[in-house]
């Protein structure tokens, strides 16, 4: 079945039984009645309470809410409290940041044009776009906004913008005639328009062949609403992490249990022990932790351009694999540079020029000369490709404004598609001078002489052989090339057949060339082990040069077209996508297949784009990453992250501050897991020797929500590590909690254990269990303290920096100061349930709490001799 492009405008008349004069009105009830209105339909949104209930399924929680449950039953109200509040808070952020994520469509919906202009009964009307319907004949000009897709029926130098479709910034020229070939992308489709774009220059018909969710900009819509968002890494991780900590608890709780029923205790103070140790053994406070490191994760990343969404996001980060980027404006400076030019003969760079040399001055001015952008106060107003010209002559001084007003024009032929050149006359040194610009392939045919440092001269086959050479070498390159030519007029009245017997003078040849920073950006991508990975919707030629300039392509082979892809089935494009490292001409279908095929391959992928034709894509990464300056709506809510700069590198800063925020995450969790360790440990040592319970309930309280929680954060907050982007991603299927991990936990709790159970032992010879228990909480809590220095990093805190986290120190100082309020105050030592201490005995809870610090520091020293 052949589409819409291949066939003539009165074949496709005829199919939607249509005519030049419009449709009637009771056609077009009978065509709304068939094929709806024109307008995004919107599946079934979750309510806000919904939502928020959802927020409650994560395992941990459930965990916590039990706890909750069972401290109220303990008479443990004010730990049921914390732990209530703790969990409602995470609970709301969740709904925030999930109600915020939910506008891509609405954002869709702004971008259909209010009004149309359509042929009814032969006469123009303008109607709601909503009320277009197939076989509506539109009347586009320039500034209209596109409501449908159509075939164009008529065309007079009509140019359309369809970046937030392809991506691609320049407008498209469009003409009337069909498209012989098969599988033509949106972006080559020039005898079609669609939905969401709008026209820049000219005026045209077009006749309606799609309405509402069947256009491209509907299939979209589509899209956005199949992609599925994926739960972040550490989500992941957290929900298997919770799993087996909770195991982890009922079997120590079943082990107590089962021991306490051994030495003759009672059923229901053995198993309320076994509860209130379980309650003890939670990290009530994890959650919110990590919730405060991420915030304050996406503040760090805000001052470095990169703004954060979706608060997981932020370590997603540091474990992608594999990031597929944009190029226009995310790779490349979104802005056309004159790069070459060839004059008298010979190729130069763009500022090689010699403005001294009659003929290379020449070239210059009537660059600026045929030409119809401007730049007024440091605003760029006009075509790119123009605009780039204006630049140029800007290099060698000469302001665009001041040569047309010494050599003003007189006469034109403006820029048509058709033709593809553009004419103007100019008044030089009393001589009429028309200049002539355009695509090399037109104006070779028409030109008679050649400029050369000797003079005009008649122009040979071996001059124009070397005039295409020369083109094909630029156009290999990704360049887009201008040739200008000229001759005397004796008036100023020039009409197209003037067009003939040119001079030729020279070429121009630009690019919207690469950033400054982003090759090194793609240098330090490969050294962190991750690909970088080129989509857009410029062609092969072109998008193959940049990318082979900035390193992401090393060669030909590695670039394929979207039309290439749709030949693959999904396991044929997962063999093929590492071996990829360019995607040309591709649509956003296209886009989520390549997303899925990676992710299908075990990679965490991020995707960067600005467009329409972005969401969906967006949507499907695990981090998406949309455009600040050049971005569209529907692309920053489909995404997690915004780029305020719109540029490669920041990415790689913020991948960077992911995998250090994720490593400040795991030391947390050690450090909070391997404290609770320690205090689980002197309870089993106490149970098994029949000896008094070590702590009262508002020990552990005080240690789990006071002491621990500063530490903690102060260790989410340690400085950013540069060494993270010399190691590989993290891989997602190893959890949290692995056999290295658990060891090091076991190891550093019993250290603390040892400490803390000594000290327990000491105070129990004086026959007092209320000092006995005095002296193990303040160790416990102390030595967990000073744990909080080897838990922020894997190395010695002398090798990273001992005063580089002031968040520890500062920690620190709150910890061991409220500790000791609690210990000394006579006022507070009934609350806390705390004895009177001797200087003796303090010491030697200074000692024993120094003793883990002491060991594992110099065990970390010797590790790394």
């Amino acid at each position: 079945m052949s589409h819409f492009y291949q066939k003539s405008s009165e074949e496709v008349l005829d199919e939607l039984q249509a005519s030049l004069q419009g449709l009637t009105e009771q056609e077009v009830q009978q065509r709304r009645t068939q094929f709806g209105f024109n307008e995004l339909q919107e599946g079934k949104r979750k309510n806000i309470v919904s939502v928020f209930l959802e927020q409650f399924k994560d395992f941990l929680v459930i965990i916590l809410i039990l706890a909750a449950i069972i401290s109220v039953f303990l008479g443990e109200l004010e730990s049921s409290i914390v732990i209530i509040v703790v969990v409602l808070l995470n609970a709301i952020l969740g709904t925030v940041q999930h109600v915020k994520a939910e506008h891509s469509l609405n954002s869709l919906k702004e971008m259909a044009s209010p009004i149309a202009k359509v042929f009814r009964d032969g006469q123009i009307i303008e109607i709601p776009s909503k009320e277009v319907v197939v076989g509506d004949i539109l009347h586009v000009d320039a500034g209209d906004y596109i409501s449908a897709d159509g075939r164009i029926i008529e065309s007079y130098s009509l140019q359309i913008n369809e970046s937030s479709l392809t991506g691609e910034s320049l407008p498209v020229d469009k003409f009337i005639e069909r498209i012989q070939q098969n599988d033509v992308s949106i972006g080559d489709q020039k005898n079609m328009v669609f939905s969401g774009s709008f026209v820049t220059n000219g005026r045209g018909k077009v006749l309606v062949t799609s309405i509402g969710m069947k256009t491209e900009i509907g299939k979209i819509a589509n899209l956005l609403e199949s992609a599925k968002e994926k739960k972040t890494p550490l989500q992941v991780n957290l929900d298997q992490f919770g799993k087996k900590l909770a195991l982890g608890i009922i079997l120590i709780c079943i082990v107590i249990f089962t021991l306490d029923l051994f030495r003759g205790r009672e059923l229901v103070d053995s198993f309320m022990f076994a509860v209130s140790l379980a309650v003890a053994a939670i990290p009530e406070a994890l959650s919110s932790i990590v919730t405060i490191v991420l915030a304050f994760g996406t503040q760090k990343m805000a001052k470095e351009n990169a703004i954060i969404r979706k608060l997981h996001a932020v370590e997603s980060l540091g474990s992608i694999s594999v990031i597929c980027s944009d190029k226009t404006g995310t790779l490349t400076q979104n802005k056309m540079v004159v790069q070459e030019v060839y004059v008298n003969q010979t190729v130069m760079l763009h500022d090689e020029l010699d403005k001294e040399d009659e003929l290379q001055k020449n070239f210059v001015l009537m660059a600026l000369l045929c030409n119809d952008s401007v730049t007024l106060d440091d605003k760029e107003i006009g075509d790119p490709t123009e605009i780039a010209l204006v630049n140029f002559g800007e290099e060698y001084n000469l302001d665009e404004l001041a040569i047309r007003e010494a050599y003003p024009r007189v006469g034109e032929v403006p820029f048509d598609s058709e033709r593809k050149c553009m004419s103007t006359v100019n008044r030089i040194q009393d001589e009429l001078i028309m200049i002539t610009k355009g695509g090399v392939d037109v104006l070779l045919s028409r030109i008679s002489k050649i400029a050369t440092s000797n003079g005009i001269i008649d122009i040979t086959n071996e001059h124009k052989q070397a005039i295409e050479e020369t083109n094909q070498q630029f156009s290999m390159n990704g360049l887009r090339v201008l040739a200008f030519s000229y001759k005397k007029v004796s008036n100023a009245s020039i009409t197209i057949e003037d067009e003939h017997n040119l001079t030729f003078v020279g070429l121009t040849a630009m690019m919207d060339p690469p950033r400054e920073e982003t090759k090194e950006a793609v240098e330090q991508c490969k050294q962190a082990g991750i690909k970088p990975v080129m989509i857009t919707g410029d062609h092969k030629i072109t998008a193959a040069a940049i990318a082979k300039k900035i390193g992401i392509l090393n060669n030909a082979s590695e670039a394929i077209e979207g039309k290439e892809i749709d030949k693959l089935t999904d396991t044929e494009l997962q063999h093929l996508v590492e071996s990829i490292s360019v995607y040309a001409r591709v649509s956003p279908e296209h886009k989520i297949r390549i997303v899925k095929a990676w992710q299908e391959k075990e990679n965490i992928v991020a995707m960067t784009g600005d467009g329409v034709n972005d969401g969906p894509a967006l949507k499907q990464s695990d981090i998406g990453v949309a455009m600040g300056i050049t971005g569209t709506e529907v692309a920053k809510d489909a995404s997690s992250m915004i780029l305020t700069d719109d540029n490669f590198s920041t990415i790689v800063k913020a991948i960077s501050n992911g995998r250090s925020i994720y490593s400040n995450i795991q030391n947390a969790i050690k450090f909070l897991l391997s404290g609770n360790t320690g205090a689980i440990f002197v309870v089993l040592f106490a149970t098994l020797f029949a000896l008094p319970a070590p702590f009262a309930p508002v020990h552990l309280l005080f240690i789990n929500l006071l002491t621990d929680s500063l530490p903690a954060i102060a260790i989410g907050l340690e400085p950013h590590n540069s060494k993270v982007m010399q190691e590989k991603p993290r891989d997602i299927r190893i959890p949290i909690l692995n056999k290295t991990f658990a060891m090091e936990v076991l190891f550093e709790g019993l250290l603390i254990g040892i400490s803390t159970g000594a000290a327990f032992w000491i105070g129990l010879s004086t026959g007092d269990s209320v000092l006995a228990s005095t002296m193990a909480f303040a160790t416990l809590c102390l030595s967990r303290l000073l744990h909080g220095f080897n838990c922020r990093s894997k190395e010695s805190i002398f090798s990273v920096g001992l005063f580089s986290n002031k968040h520890s120190w500062l920690a620190f100082a709150i910890g061991v100061t409220l500790l000791h309020i609690v210990l000394l105050l006579p006022n507070l030592q009934g609350i806390f349930e705390v004895a009177t201490l001797s200087a003796a005995q303090l010491g030697t809870i200074y000692t024993l709490s120094l003793i883990p610090l002491v060991m594992i520091q110099g065990w970390k020293l010797a590790s790394r001799k």
